[in-house]
């Protein structure tokens, strides 16, 4: 009696908050209400299941040049646009992956084809400089009315790159050469120095270190892979550093009943941090930098309060290491923030802040001390591009005018109490509904069942993606939309409930 009764006031709460319709539910969308802004289509449209024929035939054909085993599907880009994403087969997607995060406001933004169509534009679009040497006349007011325009806290250099691994590659650099260069003092470099550098000795090749955590992602070039701990198959056979590799906290869920147990596991991370420097320091292997992001990403949508980044801030400064913050992937407003690291409340928050995807390209803000001390130390061809820049001026238009930030917020608080209405429907194949903005993920109980969900809504119209080894990662472009998310999980809602 006492279980029927308490299965019906469940029942009764989750039609009436969540407007779920038991048995096989249905999650009921709100009406759109679309802006003059709008140019998108009304939803996904099916019309083969994914990859259609169309996409296998140029896959077979792509097998014969390179290895293929990452290839979702051929796109059709001309004819994506807004949150919806076109396949070769003609297949309309509503994309909650948007190119692993990297895109902004969405397919063919009105806006971004204006740029392209802007005579004034096509010298920056035909001629790419190489930046470090030979930078066109406008570039200086260029990086001020853009990147430095949304520069980080205490932040007031900047240095652009092509992409993430290369802007956290170059800020490794830039770490090492700060702090070899705050143990020499007022010396010059010496001759031992110039002379065994050449031949990857020491004292020129030091035996410095950069600490970075369990579950991270980097990058995948030699540097940024010993940071990377994310999946065996980006390191298997490639050398790597003997650099201190911390534990990232495991936080468990749900985060308000496990508050004494996250803090102790935080506070143990802290002081495993804190021993690893010192041991690293009593074998003459300092750590010059520590590097984190607000969120791994790539490692499994990992969280840690905002307490255990400031706790963390204060150890680098303690220890004296540059604090590298990595945004490659958090950067650009996904999480409500512009920058992900703006949540932890700090007036100091990094030394070093990358980023790339949705800013179009990489670089990294520092700080002035951490400036490079002679030409060509932090250089490449082309060290970016300003085509890139000019798009992300009109991104960032773009967000201050449809006030995107207040959007992503907005449909992120959909979206993440939607996922945690769906575990709470579904908790044998849902759990851990985590995030903050857009920026969301939710557990599978393992990578198997994880697949099979993200291929199920796949070929029902919606992609998403996957990360660490159970997560599906939600990274919708910054004009996703209270609509857009209740379309998704009333689709969500159908596969979950139709999952054996």
């Amino acid at each position: 009696m006492a279980s029927t009764l308490l299965s019906r006031q469940l029942t009764y709460i989750l039609q009436h908050n969540l407007k779920f319709s038991l048995p096989r539910s249905r999650y009921v969308s709100q009406p759109a209400n679309k802006t003059d802004g709008d140019v998108e289509f009304e939803g996904p449209l099916m019309k083969t299941e994914v990859p259609g024929p169309k996409s296998r035939d140029l896959m077979k054909k792509l097998n014969e040049l390179q290895n293929i085993d990452a290839v979702n599907f051929f796109c059709d880009y001309e004819e994506s646009r807004g949150n919806y994403l076109v396949d070769v087969d003609g297949n309309r997607m509503l994309d909650l992956y948007t190119q692993i995060s990297s895109i902004p406001i969405g397919y063919n933004h009105p806006a971004l084809v204006k740029v392209l169509q802007n005579p004034q534009n096509v010298s920056t679009f035909i001629n790419r400089p190489a930046l470090g040497c030979l930078p066109p006349e406008n570039y200086v007011q260029k990086l001020s009315e853009t990147l430095l325009s949304i520069a980080p806290k205490g932040l007031k250099q900047v240095q652009t790159m092509a992409c993430g691994s290369c802007s956290n590659e170059n800020a490794f650099k830039a770490a090492c050469i700060w702090y070899r260069n705050k143990e020499r003092g007022n010396a010059i470099h010496t001759k031992e120095e110039l002379e065994s550098c050449m031949v990857n000795q020491a004292p020129g090749s030091p035996d410095i270190t950069i600490l970075s955590f369990m579950g991270a992602f980097h990058g995948r070039t030699f540097g940024c892979l010993t940071a990377t701990h994310s999946k065996a198959v980006h390191k298997l056979d490639i050398p790597a550093f003997d650099w201190p590799t911390a534990p990232f906290p495991i936080l468990k869920y749900p985060l308000e009943e496990f508050v004494r147990e996250n803090a102790q596991e935080e506070d143990r991370c802290l002081e495993e941090v804190e021993d690893l420097i010192v041991k690293f320091r009593k074998k003459g292997r300092n750590v010059a930098a520590i590097i984190i992001e607000p969120i791994q990403s790539e490692g499994g949508d990992n969280h840690a309060s905002d307490d255990f980044f400031r706790k963390l801030r204060n150890v680098a400064k303690k220890h004296g290491c540059a604090f590298l913050c990595d945004e490659v992937q958090t950067g650009g407003g996904s999480t409500g923030k512009f920058w992900a690291h703006e949540h932890w409340g700090l007036d100091d928050p990094a030394d070093i802040v990358t980023f790339s995807k949705k800013l179009l390209s990489g670089g990294y803000f520092y700080k002035d001390e951490l400036r490079p001390d002679m030409p060509y130390r932090i250089f490449n061809t082309w060290l970016g591009d300003p085509s890139k820049n000019l798009m992300f001026s009109e991104v960032l238009n773009v967000i201050k005018r449809e006030k995107l930030l207040d959007n992503v917020n907005e449909s992120g608080k959909i979206l993440l109490q939607g996922l945690k209405d769906l575990q709470v429907l579904y908790p044998y194949i849902l759990n851990k509904a985590r995030g903050k903005g857009t920026f969301c993920s939710i557990d599978a109980p393992n990578e198997a069942i994880r697949n099979q969900l993200v291929l199920k809504m796949r070929n029902k119209g919606i992609v998403l993606g996957g990360c660490g080894e159970k997560s599906i990662r939600f990274r919708p472009a910054l004009v996703f939309k209270p609509h857009h998310a209740h379309l998704f999980l009333n689709a969500f809602n159908d596969i979950l409930g139709a999952h054996k």
